[in-house]
């Protein structure tokens, strides 16, 4: 968890996601508009493709199905914790993150 969303960050989370990825496969990202999104202003590791979603179309952003609530948090400690116990709850659902990323276009790609 970093502190502030900017390129730099972005670059962090794109080499340390592609250093978790097998050797001998290639993932796509699906990525909304924010500015430190655009793949021209950062690094792309050459195992990832991002796939920028078209403006103003939240409803194929896959993302947008798990966030669970809208929450105002007093500083950067409690956000980690909100986070974390976000995503424990959320993996420990078997077949919760998959059914909620199920879009149609989504499978039509990976096939």
């Amino acid at each position: 968890m970093l502190p502030r969303v900017c390129t730099q960050a972005m670059d962090r989370f794109l080499a340390d996601f592609a250093a978790s990825i097998p050797a001998d496969t290639h993932a796509g990202m699906v990525l909304d508009g924010a500015g430190w999104h655009d793949p021209r202003s950062g690094t792309v590791p050459p195992n990832l493709t991002l796939v920028p979603l078209p403006p103003y179309r939240p409803e194929l952003d896959p993302v947008e199905r798990v966030w669970l609530s809208h929450r105002l948090l007093t500083d950067y400690e409690p956000v980690v914790d909100a986070c974390c116990r976000a995503w424990t709850a959320i993996t420990k659902e078997t077949g919760r993150i998959k059914s909620l990323y199920a879009y149609p276009y989504l499978e039509q790609i990976s096939s």
